[in-house]
């Protein structure tokens, strides 16, 4: 996977008290998203995909709590199906897979991890690829 400089986020790192539950969740998202074979789990770290971590909180340390992250989806179907299998994998519902009033085709869907961050899948039917400005860096 490319390393692409210039964009505004470099990395996000979730730690949790229960790893095992956040685990499950996440992964459940990231396969019904059709990432699964993407993610690298290191067994003291955790999970990482796209510079996204998710991992154990560390003794003493904070653990992050009431962050919204919004994964993109490639359709509507995925939307369905991330939420659900999320649900299934312990997450807690936040709000129902459809259109939202932000503007007009936003179709999402919220999950609440053990934590209390909220989750939000999203296709956006307005959004195009932004590309320009990003330099694309091969390891």
């Amino acid at each position: 996977m490319p390393y692409r400089l210039g964009r505004l986020i470099d990395h996000i790192g979730l730690r949790v008290n229960d790893y095992p539950a956040a685990r499950a969740i996440w992964l459940a998202l990231f396969e019904a998203l059709g990432l699964g074979d993407a993610v690298e789990e290191d067994p003291d770290e955790g999970l990482n995909l796209d510079e996204l971590y998710i991992g154990p909180a560390r003794a003493g340390g904070p653990v992050s709590r009431g962050l919204h992250i919004c994964l993109q989806a490639s359709n509507r179907e995925a939307v369905q199906r991330a939420h659900a299998a999320a649900l299934a994998a312990g997450a807690r519902n936040n709000g129902a897979p459809g259109l939202r009033s932000y503007h007009e085709g936003y179709y999402a869907a919220f999950l609440l991890d053990a934590e209390g961050n909220n989750i939000e899948i999203k296709y956006d039917e307005q959004a195009t690829a932004r590309t320009a400005g990003f330099i694309e860096v091969t390891p």
